[in-house]
């Protein structure tokens, strides 16, 4: 089963992805931060990642840089999921090798077509 964490300091938004990941077929982690995220894909890594920007103590950024770093953090699909709609925030995150980018609200709908396009669910 493919497995996707879901980093955001709102637990409300976690709860949501939750939600919907799950009827697709996820199995779901969560963290808080990007501290915590890392530690978990320290553990295990999953197959996606739905990532904040805007979080304490590690944010998505910095997280990702990390990530890719581990042995194997470079085939993890991540898609930044954030209220940072801007170009500029847009194009440093796809530098920094996000796959693709969600803009806050979100739902089903946008969540599945964007797990489509990077090829983690079958059109």
């Amino acid at each position: 089963m493919k497995s996707c964490l879901i980093v955001d300091d709102s637990k409300v938004i976690r709860m949501v992805a939750k939600k919907i990941l799950q009827e697709l077929q996820f199995e779901t982690l969560e963290a808080e931060d990007g501290k915590v995220a890392l530690d978990a894909c320290r553990k295990a890594l999953p197959t996606a990642v739905l990532l904040d920007w805007n979080m304490s103590v590690m944010n998505g950024l910095e997280f990702l840089q990390e990530l890719r770093k581990l042995p194997g953090g470079q085939q993890v699909i991540v898609v930044f999921c954030t209220t940072e709609n801007d170009i500029d925030h847009i194009q440093e995150a796809i530098a920094h090798g996000a796959n693709e980018y969600i803009m806050k609200p979100f739902d089903s709908e946008i969540l599945q077509a964007k797990f489509q396009q990077v090829g983690l669910l079958d059109a």
